[in-house]
């Protein structure tokens, strides 16, 4: 089992990403920039990252549990479907990355117990200022 904990840090003009692994014999950190300046593409980018890592890691036969403190982005991706045709690119392709794991859970946690990749996240918008 992994627990994958997920952020974005967004100011006008730019987003970082924050991305925790956790698994029982290491972790893993990741900063990486996003494209994305909207708070919650970025934050739905960011999920989006850290499949695809997984995937290309080889570590997508592991039950996932994938943790974000954005409720709109649990809340699109957990119902599958969105009205904001914005959103609506990163729904279809969560939906054919969540098909490649065995079992995938989303969960909204508080912004407090999210402050390892709340942090990852910050850093990478401040080195891409």
């Amino acid at each position: 089992m992994l627990k994958v904990y997920t952020d974005a840090a967004t100011n006008l003009e730019k987003s970082g990403g924050g991305i925790l692994i956790i698994s029982e014999e290491q972790q893993q950190q990741l900063s990486i920039p996003i494209a994305e300046n909207n708070n919650h593409q970025a934050e739905l980018a960011v999920i989006l990252y850290a499949l695809r890592y997984l995937i290309d890691h080889k570590l997508n036969d592991h039950t996932v549990l994938l943790y974000s403190d954005s409720k709109t982005a649990i809340k699109i991706l957990d119902q599958g479907q969105t009205k904001n045709k914005l959103f609506q690119p990163y729904l279809s392709e969560f939906n054919e990355l969540a098909s490649q794991f065995p079992l995938l859970v989303l969960q909204w946690i508080p912004e407090a117990k999210n402050k390892g990749a709340d942090n990852l996240a910050r850093q990478c918008l401040r080195k891409n200022l």
